[in-house]
């Protein structure tokens, strides 16, 4: 019997065995699709039948034909995977691995929150969950955030959580007044100005990169704020040669893959001396859980029916608007 009671198949794996090789011949065996989110380890992107950020992911679930999803991210995008497939078999190679966004945000409290609130209108960050994502009229990435934001009339009320700076960042750029809830991501959270700033005197011709998860004041040094996604391609079509980037340090491996003559500077948190700011949770999966989790078959995601059925709502709502606003096909 394995057990998966740590959140993952606790099962030795032969270290003499190709992982890759391996995971590889498991996953057309299985009749898998791998899905990795742009924070993995490099090792999983390159294990990866698609790569994206959370917008992207929740866009090929939608239609993936594949009977078998392994979502390589963190467990609220395996639940988004699982609402929005609930006849495949999702798999998530480590279900503990969450969220200190979706953590700041517990789905009882916001309800409250919102039954405090009549008469607004809710936005919620994918980065909640499934539970959460019941008490939404519309689920938003920061991809599309500003465009759903704006999709709704000027003097509509509207209720923007969890995340405080994409909720600030998003009423700055659009003259909205949004009522938010106060949540953050501990990665964006830490990035250091100070430390940025020393390293534009150190590469002056570098360039800002930085997600708009991350505080205000580093957002207003920055060349370009934008989505993972919108980080990515603003590198791949710049002229520019070197980039400072101030989002998690797993993207960085996608943009030297498509940027080869161009360098990436991981911008560094507060609180240590690491050059790089990591996310703990989505380093949580590893190819030797990639390759259990194939073998086993475990372990599935499952959400509640009734969740589900609230929750899909807001998720397809998202979806729909965004299709109809050309961000997605």
């Amino acid at each position: 019997m394995i057990s998966v009671e740590k959140g993952y198949v606790d099962a030795p794996v032969d270290e003499s065995l190709d992982l890759k090789k391996e995971i590889e011949k498991l996953k057309k065996e299985r009749g898998a699709v791998i899905l990795a989110h742009y924070y993995q380890r490099s090792e999983i992107q390159e294990i990866a039948d698609h790569i994206g950020d959370s917008l992207a992911l929740a866009q090929l679930a939608a239609k993936i034909e594949a009977e078998v999803i392994v979502l390589c991210g963190v467990n609220f995008m395996a639940e988004t995977a699982k609402i929005l497939c609930p006849d495949k078999v999702v798999l998530c190679p480590d279900l503990s691995a969450g969220c200190s966004l979706a953590d700041s945000c517990p789905a009882e409290e916001f309800a409250e929150f919102v039954k405090a609130h009549p008469g607004y209108k809710v936005i919620s960050y994918v980065n909640t969950t499934a539970a959460t994502k019941m008490y939404t009229d519309v689920v938003v990435t920061s991809t599309n955030a500003r465009q759903i934001v704006e999709s709704f009339d000027k003097d509509e009320k509207l209720i923007f959580g969890p995340d405080r700076n994409l909720g600030n960042y998003i009423n700055s750029v659009t003259g909205r007044n949004m009522l938010l809830w106060d949540g953050a991501c501990h990665v964006h959270e830490k990035f250091s100005l100070e430390k940025i700033l020393a390293l534009k005197k150190e590469y002056p011709e570098a360039q800002v990169l930085a997600h708009p998860e991350c505080k205000k004041p580093l957002l207003m040094v920055a060349d370009k704020v934008g989505s993972t996604q919108a980080l990515l391609n603003y590198a791949i079509n710049s002229d520019c040669t070197q980039f400072i980037v101030a989002t998690e340090s797993g993207i960085l491996h996608e943009m030297k893959r498509n940027c080869p003559g161009k360098q990436f500077i991981a911008a560094p948190p507060e609180d240590s001396t690491c050059a790089c700011n990591e996310c703990e949770y989505m380093k949580q999966n590893t190819l030797a859980k990639v390759y259990n989790t194939l073998k086993y078959m475990a372990p599935q995601v499952e959400v509640d029916a009734q969740v589900a059925e609230k929750a899909i709502v807001p998720i397809k709502r998202m979806l729909d608007i965004s299709r109809s606003l050309g961000l997605i096909k």
